[in-house]
């Protein structure tokens, strides 16, 4: 009876064909929310800081709208079209790095609330995370804060509270898969014992579309969770036999919180700082406070081990529509990828390399899949070995990989670089470096008349920048050359 009211409930909507206004369309969770809006029938108007990061060729819908606003500007200079019905609220900022997100999160949240207010929206929907504790984290306090902004505003607001979210892609589920794929032995600290909930991807986007104008929804926040209730280290341990991995796990009361983000730095992709946020946050239990909302929608709810194997299958179909990776999690492009995306000339260091090409299809389908699991085809442990000083030196390493084995769109991360460009049909990658260095990089393919130009440009910064330069100089040789052979070939 719970499916068909919510098949009904489903039909209505596309009858109604709403105007929804999607904040965070980059993110994890607003990229997969977004083709779902759009198929029910919805006109969406995203919401983009860097309208360069958002490929709205990938929808074909005559429905999909993109607007640039940034959130951190003054509420003043923000004006939402007309005619909006519902809107999402997405945002978050906790990756963020020298700067306090807490602060960041309050702006983006003010100004959206004032926006919101003026465009006469009805309902806002927020995903939160889950604030049962009377002790929280940073995290959770901030994203408390935000819900308590959002409260404010000329409209009806709906939130939804969430924990641990698992799928392919997500930032938890990566991170258990690094931990788990990695370390035969664990020894871990004491926030592994500490109980939560985990929710699978598929379940969050349910909620999020089921909620969209229902009345019974506004002015009301529901805990949202899946039907398990495990300790960190019973997901670890159950991560492992679905994998078909022996894995021993050690739990130590002796080690600091500032010794576990060190752990989880090192040993995942996470940075060091959202790996400080997430140690602070795993030492409180997220559960849910029981609710109707399941009831309410006729949500079918997934199991842990089920959402780990659905996970697995779009990964080894290699249909990962998002990765939390390719969330902005430096400050490097906070003005963003357009003013990067001109190459500088003046004042820097360039290698340039060409080379005849014997089949130009299959060189660029070769630096299509550059970087991740493919590597970079030559010296590969020298990248490695790059990959592991950036972690040393407090960056982001080559553990985060890439998001699709082939396919690649501006935005998106590639192990220690950021793609500014993905044009393949003018034969163009171009990459900017996100490792710590004294200066800026970029690395650029370009493939015309057979031949390819791979061009490595840098920007230093004073008088360690060159001689930065200098010292890796005898390393280009044998690792540009080695690369651009090997995608000639």
């Amino acid at each position: 009876m719970c499916r068909e009211i919510h098949k009904n409930n489903t039909k209505i909507k596309q009858k109604l064909k709403l105007k929804i206004l999607l904040t965070g369309a980059t993110g994890y969770i607003g990229k997969r929310l977004l083709p779902i809006l759009l198929k029910e029938g919805h006109e969406v108007i995203c919401c983009i800081r860097d309208k360069k990061r958002f490929n709205a060729e990938n929808y074909s819908s005559p429905r999909l709208q993109v607007i640039e606003i940034n959130f951190l500007d003054s509420a003043n200079d923000i004006q939402f079209p007309d005619g909006i019905d519902a809107a999402y609220y997405l945002i978050h900022s906790m990756s963020s790095g020298e700067r306090s997100f807490e602060e960041l999160e309050k702006r983006s949240a003010e100004a959206f609330r004032d926006a919101a207010g003026k465009a006469k929206i009805k309902q806002v929907i927020y995903l939160s995370g889950i604030i049962n504790e009377e002790t929280l984290s940073k995290h959770l306090i901030s994203r408390k804060n935000v819900e308590n902004i959002l409260t404010e505003g000329n409209y009806s607001l709906t939130t939804l509270r969430a924990g641990i979210i698992v799928g392919s892609g997500s930032a938890s589920f990566e991170i258990i898969r690094d931990l788990v794929e990695k370390l035969p032995l664990m020894v871990t600290p004491r926030w592994l014992n500490t109980r939560t909930q985990p929710i699978a991807i598929r379940n969050v986007l349910e909620y999020l579309s089921g909620v969209l104008l229902r009345n019974e929804t506004y002015g009301k926040s529901f805990d949202i969770g899946g039907p398990d209730i495990l300790t960190y280290k019973e997901m670890l341990l159950r991560f492992a036999k679905i994998r078909g991995l022996k894995r021993f796990i050690i739990v130590v009361p002796v080690m600091t919180p500032r010794l576990s983000s060190y752990w989880l730095y090192f040993v995942t992709a996470v940075s060091y700082s959202l790996a400080v946020n997430l140690v602070n946050s795993m030492k409180v239990e997220i559960v849910c406070r029981k609710n109707s909302l399941i009831d309410m929608l006729g949500v079918k709810l997934i199991t842990y081990d089920d959402s780990i194997r659905l996970a697995f299958d779009k990964i080894e179909q290699n249909q990962v529509i998002s990765s939390w990776n390719d969330a902005l999690t430096t400050n490097i492009l906070d003005s963003g990828i357009t003013k990067h995306l001109e190459v500088p000339q003046n004042g820097c260091f360039k290698d340039t390399r060409k080379i005849k090409v014997t089949s130009s299809g299959r060189t660029l389908d070769k630096i299509w899949a550059i970087g991740g699991n493919t590597g970079w085809y030559y010296a590969n442990w020298l990248w490695i070995l790059r990959g592991f000083a950036d972690k040393l030196f407090g960056g982001v390493g080559l553990r985060r990989g890439r998001r699709d084995p082939i396919d690649i769109q501006a935005g998106e991360t590639l192990d220690f670089w950021r793609v500014l460009l993905a044009d393949k049909n003018n034969s163009r990658l171009l990459l900017y470096a996100e490792m710590k260095l004294p200066g800026e990089a970029w690395l650029e393919f370009k493939l015309t008349d057979s031949q390819l130009e791979q061009t490595a440009t840098f920007r230093p910064l004073g008088l360690l920048g060159r001689l930065y330069w200098y010292s890796v100089y005898p390393f280009h040789g044998l690792i540009f050359q080695g690369m651009v052979n090997k995608l000639a070939e």
